[in-house]
């Protein structure tokens, strides 16, 4: 059945108001009309199956039929700090990833980076698409929120970023002891923040200060792995060990 995702404050009492795109798509693309019924959240892991009691253009009104918390969330929240990657791989990271259950995605400007995305339009552009991306990758996978996708920042931000998690890793293809089974050994119940380079890898520069601030240099195997896919394996064991 068909989701969509609305403001809590477009829900009052028993009816749920959607406009604009989501309505247009609604009755225009999915053809649907009164008497149908969809499955509406507040992006704060709430259900609601609705059905369709009024449209108009542009605009529908649903009434709520059962209210029911959203049973897709993970239990460890993971934030990827991921390198701009070149190209559109970033949309592919970001869709996979939403997908497989990240909560949060943060784009990280790094030294071998060879993107780089200046402050201001560009970077609105970019944020308004990728969070249309985030979106549409919740309501495919029935996400109960819509991951955070966050502006760009430096490499040193995202450090800081990661000491208020409880847990950080940083895949490394030199590290050779640690692997991410032996992480998950010691792994504290919570949040995990996940550090991937871009094309060209982290600087040992970059490694040297993640450590220094206790992120833990771990290795994804033997194989050394794509920026689009080194993401997507560390979340996705993560989340398979730790829930």
């Amino acid at each position: 059945m068909p989701k969509y995702f609305v403001d809590s404050e477009n829900i009052k009492g028993n009816v749920v108001s959607i406009a604009g795109e989501e309505a247009k798509h609604i009755l225009s693309v999915m053809r649907m009309s009164t008497g149908d019924k969809i499955v509406v959240c507040d992006g704060k892991n709430h259900d609601f199956l609705c059905r369709i009691a009024e449209t108009g253009k542009g605009f529908l009104e649903a009434e709520i039929v059962e209210r029911y918390l959203c049973e897709t969330e993970a239990e460890t929240e993971i934030t990827l700090f991921q390198g701009l990657p070149k190209s559109d791989k970033m949309e592919f990271i970001i869709q996979k990833c939403v997908e497989i259950g990240v909560k949060r995605i943060v784009p990280v400007s790094t030294e071998r980076a060879v993107v780089k995305i200046e402050k201001g339009g560009k970077e609105e552009k970019k944020l308004e698409r990728w969070r249309k991306i985030a979106e549409a990758a919740a309501k495919q996978s029935g996400r109960g929120i819509i991951p955070d996708i966050s502006g760009v920042i430096s490499f040193s931000e995202a450090v800081k970023e990661a000491s208020f998690l409880e847990n950080a890793i940083i895949p490394y293809e030199n590290e050779k002891e640690t692997g991410i089974k032996d992480f998950i050994k010691k792994a504290k119940k919570g949040s995990v923040g996940i550090f991937i380079g871009p094309e060209g890898g982290l600087s040992e520069n970059e490694i040297k200060t993640a450590v220094e601030n206790g992120i833990v240099p771990v290795t994804l195997g033997k194989r050394i792995l794509r920026t689009e896919t080194a993401g997507m394996v560390a979340c996705a064991i993560i989340l398979y060990e730790l829930g």
